[in-house]
C-alpha cells in the first residue's frame, strides 16, 4: 500500500468516476483503474463497485476512506512539522539560566518567545553559571542566560545582552541606610554575604579583586549562590553584599540599595547569552535573535538602574 493509493481512493470517493478522478489526479484512467484494483487485492476486500452509471463505496471501502483521510491528514501533519521544524517554529528549546537573569531580562524574551514560537516546546532550568557552560558544552542546553564576565575557557560563544553594575545591598535597619552612596572602604569594618568561592567563582573573585582595590580585608561572614539568597541574608541583619543592579525593583523592603562611589573596575558585570555557533538549533537561532532585540526595544535592559 503506497500514499498515492490513498490519495486516489480519496479522490475517487468524491468523484465516483475513473475518468473525472484521473483528471483531478493528473494520471490516465487505466493505470488508476490498475492501481485501485492492485489495492484491492492487496485488502482483500472490494472498495468499489462498479455499477453502469459510475461507482459505489462498498462498506469496506467506506471503512478504508475514513482511515485514508486521517492517514492523509497525520502525513500532512508531519510535512508541516518538517517545515516549521526547519523554521524553528517547531521543536525543542532548552533554556538554562542564572537567578539574577529573572530580574528583567528573561521574563520579557520567554514572554516574547512564546508569543512568536507558540509551537516551540520550551524547557527552562537554572543552576549556576559554571553549569549552565557545562551544559552547553556537552550539548544538553541550546542556549543560556549567564553571568558576565566569565573568567574560565569555554567553548561557548558568549554576548553580552545586558550591562549592568554593582551595588551595595545593607539592611534597612543599617547605619547606611539612609545614604543615596558608599565606598567600600567605609563598609570594610561590615561582614560581608558574598558570592560562593566555589559555585559562583568568577563573581567570587571580582569581588576580591573589587576589595582589593579598595585596600581593605574583609570579614566574610557567609557565602551564597544566588542573588535572592544574598538579599535575604542581608535583611536578616548577617551582612552587607554586592549585587547587581538589576535586583533594584525585585528588593524587599527590609533591604536598601546604595551606588558604589567610586565604582570598582572590576565590578563592571552583566547577563550574556552562551551557545555554540556550530551547534545551534532553528529555535535556538530564533531564540538569539529575538533576545537581542528585545535588548535593543526595552529600556530596563540598559545599565543605568536608578536606585532612588
Amino acid at each position: 500500500m503506497e500514499l498515492r493509493q490513498l490519495k486516489q481512493v480519496l479522490v475517487l470517493a468524491e468523484t465516483l468516476n475513473f475518468h473525472r478522478a484521473a483528471e483531478r489526479l493528473h494520471i490516465a484512467q487505466p493505470p488508476l483503474s490498475t492501481s485501485i484494483r492492485k489495492l484491492e487485492e492487496e485488502l482483500g476486500v472490494q472498495l468499489f463497485e462498479r455499477l453502469p452509471s459510475g461507482l459505489r463505496l462498498t462498506p469496506a471501502g467506506e471503512v478504508v476512506l475514513r482511515n485514508a483521510r486521517r492517514t492523509m491528514f497525520f502525513v500532512e501533519e508531519v510535512r508541516r512539522g518538517a517545515r516549521e521544524g526547519a523554521s524553528g517554529e517547531q521543536g525543542l528549546l532548552r533554556l538554562g539560566f542564572v537567578g539574577s537573569a529573572t530580574y528583567a531580562l528573561m521574563p520579557q524574551i520567554i514572554r516574547g518567545f512564546r508569543r512568536a514560537y507558540p509551537g516551540v516546546d520550551l524547557v527552562i532550568e537554572e543552576s549556576t553559571t559554571i553549569e549552565l557552560l557545562r551544559r552547553i558544552e556537552d550539548h544538553s542546553l541550546h542556549v543560556a542566560l549567564l553571568r558576565f564576565p566569565v573568567l574560565a575557557p569555554t567553548e561557548a560563544e558568549l554576548t553580552l545582552l545586558m550591562p549592568d553594575r554593582m551595588v551595595a545591598a545593607v539592611s534597612a535597619d543599617s547605619p547606611f541606610a539612609d545614604r543615596v552612596q558608599v565606598s567600600l572602604a567605609e563598609l570594610a569594618r561590615e561582614p560581608f554575604i558574598v558570592y560562593s568561592r566555589t559555585r559562583v567563582p568568577t563573581m567570587y573573585a571580582l569581588t576580591m579583586q573589587a576589595f582589593r582595590e579598595a585596600g581593605i580585608s574583609p570579614h566574610i561572614a557567609q557565602e551564597a549562590v544566588q542573588v535572592q539568597t544574598l538579599l535575604s541574608l542581608v535583611q536578616s541583619g548577617l551582612g552587607v553584599a554586592l549585587v547587581p543592579a538589576a535586583a533594584t525593583n525585585y528588593t524587599g523592603p527590609g533591604v536598601r540599595l546604595l551606588e558604589l562611589s567610586p565604582h570598582p573596575a572590576a565590578m563592571k558585570v552583566g547577563i550574556a547569552l552562551a551557545a555554540l555557533p556550530e551547534a545551534l538549533t532553528p529555535a535556538a537561532r530564533n531564540f538569539i535573535t529575538l533576545a537581542h532585540a528585545t535588548v535593543e526595544q526595552d529600556t530596563l535592559t540598559r545599565p543605568e538602574y536608578s536606585l532612588s
